[in-house]
């Protein structure tokens, strides 16, 4: 499975892929761009572009490494996506029950089905739960995922594209930040992300930021600091690894 560049993950695992765009930050979506270049570049896996297909062949890919690693699940799609089949989700998560030795977190924007499956689905303590909450319009997505039994509950505020300051973030245990990346990307004031950062202190939950944003040169150029400091917070399951390691 490939590595990858996101700085609060190790490794893909794409069991599915292809998605439908939802919601304001679908607009610029980093998976669709990626899947028309791997269509094009004959990957037999992205034959039918971003139409939403399942990989069978791909399920068992975690079960044959052994060392810990930490996988982002369906960078290209959403678990959650209606044309997902439930037998399909279960078959995702009985993997990962199978691999306690490693940590996968999965993100949805669908969190109406993630709660209608919730409990019929078995939360292991390495599946770290998420929710993408692009702006205040999506707040509805937390209390989705609060309702859910995962044992650690995350938010992926990325592309953040509005001021957050009614965001409840009582029972998250990890929040990540980013602005939007690429040409045309939409800018992100620097106050939405500090609220969100002063947030997270006082409730003491940890905060990652990403990316200020930007095309590639710019976002490089401005790097990941927020006010002269790195925020590299992880939730207990993710900083229990760093120290093994």
């Amino acid at each position: 499975m490939p590595k990858t560049k996101i700085v609060w993950t190790e490794e893909t695992w794409n069991p599915v892929t292809g998605c439908t765009k939802l919601s304001k930050g679908c607009a610029r979506c980093y998976a669709f761009t990626m899947t028309q270049r791997l269509k094009a570049m004959g990957l037999p896996k992205y034959a039918n572009g971003f139409a939403v297909t399942v990989h069978p062949e791909c399920l068992n890919l975690p079960l044959e490494k052994r060392a810990p690693t930490v996988y982002f699940v369906n960078s290209m799609s959403d678990l959650f996506h209606a044309e997902v089949t439930e037998d399909f989700i279960q078959e995702t998560f009985a993997v990962m029950n199978r691999c306690p030795q490693h940590t996968f977190q999965v993100l949805t924007k669908r969190s109406a089905r993630l709660l209608e499956l919730a409990p019929r689905l078995n939360w292991s303590e390495n599946i770290l739960m998420g929710v993408t909450v692009e702006s205040n319009d999506y707040y509805g997505r937390i209390d989705h995922l609060r309702q859910t039994p995962a044992k650690t509950k995350f938010l992926s505020l990325e592309p953040l594209l509005s001021d957050l300051q009614g965001i409840q973030l009582k029972g998250m245990d990890w929040v990540i930040v980013g602005g939007e990346s690429g040409g045309g990307a939409r800018p992100m004031d620097a106050e939405w992300v500090r609220d969100i950062r002063d947030k997270c202190v006082r409730l003491d939950i940890p905060f990652l930021f990403k990316q200020w944003g930007g095309a590639g040169a710019a976002n490089k150029k401005r790097g990941r600091l927020l006010d002269g400091r790195l925020w590299d917070e992880k939730p207990a399951r993710l900083a229990d690894l760093r120290q093994k390691d």
